[in-house]
């Protein structure tokens, strides 16, 4: 390549990266836009460049892709919370599933894997053993569905007090109330928050100077119960004049929490560790199912709960319980899915690290009065194994729904001695899912089914739950992997441009 940093050049877009990103190719060199969509044919700016891949700025789009939708949110392209606003909604579905496939066959080398339609789902077994993939479940209507946000306030360069989200990549605040992932009355309690420290000359945080009081706001929202809970993380022991903040946030329909979280650190973490109550419980409640959860500031709980029902449902189905079953539920957070397992199983043991959340999974088992539950504060490669080999815990199905950088290796070395008869993998990043089935299938076990579920509309991300079913025993092969860690990025797009290098 003869180009150089500002250089322009007109590139078809090919493909999307995992982050979101347009991918096309010029004479064998990959190039990575920003603002594109699949099928674009885009005029770009040269920005950076190295030995076989360089990122590009889009100029204009000169044939927009068929799939080209004009985003619905003015702030779109500068925010960076949605990368595909400009991708029609079913492009969309089929990217992600399509991301999620490839990852699965490049990563993991699940060669059998097999796209079914919606009717081929019940029963594990399907053509000559191979694996079946459904169809993405896909939201009615991707709009409205987030029901959590952090909002980051600031100052803009006239001195006003704004609230909104960070510019991809950067830490600049973009004024935006009203996303339109997030509940309505996000837009009215900010509003509010504001007005409040504007009037009594509350400062909001700058980061560089690590000076000023407000740095974000939570606000959650129960979609069954309506309640609402606010939040405000502060750099600071106190929160002036809070009972008339407290006075106006309860004329908001539904406020039932308000609290201030203490982070006085010059960190990026946005929650602190003390939560300081000013009215109402410390918490809301909300259901999925018929199970009901108590919500804290600090709980990990789905931001979708439409599209979380439908993950829990799939993954409770294939856990195929009957009732007599001892289940391990790691990575258990709040006991989202534990609870759901709960009503079907003997016994169900939950593992999390984090003791609040641990706490909130003990609580919302009484609430519903599931007595056949115990949860472990701890990390699961360090649980699973000691309650194993310790007190001889046995497994009949074990569920995990780990962070994006996937399972422990510990964690699954003991999956595999356990020898459940199934494991149900909740993953939200294909990477390290497909690294994690491989180490698992060599352990002796066969994917059965693999099925997406869209919980991120206009995002980049997708999550996926997966049935693996003990293999025969004359069928094991022992294999001995290396589980090396792994960056998502570098894995799904080395993965499905092999050329790249750096």
């Amino acid at each position: 390549m003869n180009l150089k940093k500002n250089d322009s050049f007109v590139v078809t877009i090919e493909d999307l990266s995992d982050d979101g990103w347009g991918i096309g190719r010029l004479e064998g060199y990959i190039w990575f836009i920003k603002d594109t969509v699949i099928g674009d044919v885009a005029e770009a700016s040269v920005m950076k460049m190295k030995k076989s891949y360089g990122f590009a700025r889009l100029v204009k789009i000169l044939r927009p892709s068929p799939e080209r939708v004009e985003p619905a949110c003015p702030a779109a392209r500068r925010c960076g919370g949605c990368q595909l606003q400009s991708m029609s909604y079913k492009e969309q579905l089929r990217f992600k599933e399509n991301k999620v496939f490839n990852n699965l066959v490049r990563i993991g080398g699940l060669d059998n894997l097999v796209r079914v339609g919606e009717e081929d789902s019940a029963g594990e077994e399907g053509p000559e053993n191979t694996a079946r993939f459904l169809p993405i479940m896909g939201m009615d209507n991707p709009w409205r569905y987030r029901n959590k946000a952090q909002f980051p306030f600031g100052t803009d360069k006239e001195g006003r007090i704004v609230a909104g989200f960070y510019a991809g990549h950067t830490h600049e605040i973009i004024p935006q109330e009203d996303c339109l992932l997030g509940v309505e009355e996000n837009q009215v309690i900010l509003g509010i928050i504001k007005e409040f420290m504007e009037r009594y000359h509350i400062r909001a945080y700058d980061e560089q100077r690590h000076e000023g009081l407000v740095r974000h706001g939570l606000i959650r929202k129960g979609f069954c119960t309506g309640e609402l809970m606010v939040c405000l993380v502060i750099n600071g022991r106190e929160l002036p004049k809070a009972d008339r903040l407290v006075t106006e946030l309860r004329t908001v329909k539904g406020m039932t929490s308000i609290s201030y979280s203490i982070n006085t650190e010059k960190t990026n973490v946005i929650m602190g560790k003390e939560i300081v109550p000013l009215w109402g419980p410390q918490y809301i409640t909300d259901y999925i199912g018929d199970i009901k959860y108590r919500i804290s500031p600090i709980s990990f709980y789905q931001v979708n709960p439409v599209q979380t029902e439908k993950l829990y449902k799939t993954a409770l189905d294939y856990a195929g319980l009957t009732g007599s079953e001892t289940v391990w539920d790691l990575y258990c957070g709040i006991g989202t899915i534990s609870l759901f397992l709960a009503r079907r199983a003997k016994r169900v043991f939950g593992v999390e690290i984090v003791p609040q959340a641990i706490e909130d999974a003990r609580q919302n088992a009484a609430v519903n009065g599931l007595d056949n539950t115990e949860f472990f504060v701890g990390k699961a490669e360090e649980v699973l194994p000691r309650e194993y080999e310790d007190n001889h815990i046995r497994a009949d199905v074990i569920v995990v729904d780990p962070p994006r950088k996937g399972c422990d290796a510990k964690c699954l070395e003991t999956i595999v001695k356990m020898a459940p008869e199934r494991v149900v993998y909740v993953s939200c990043d294909s990477a390290t899912l497909a690294r994690d089935l491989k180490y698992l299938r060599d352990g002796g076990y066969e994917v059965k089914k693999v099925r997406c579920c869209d919980m991120f509309g206009w995002g980049v991300h997708v999550e996926t739950v997966v049935l693996l079913s003990k293999r025969k025993p004359d069928n094991i092969i022992e294999v001995k992997v290396e589980l090396d860690e792994l960056d998502a990025t570098t894995a799904e797009t080395k993965a499905a441009y092999p050329e790249i290098k750096e």
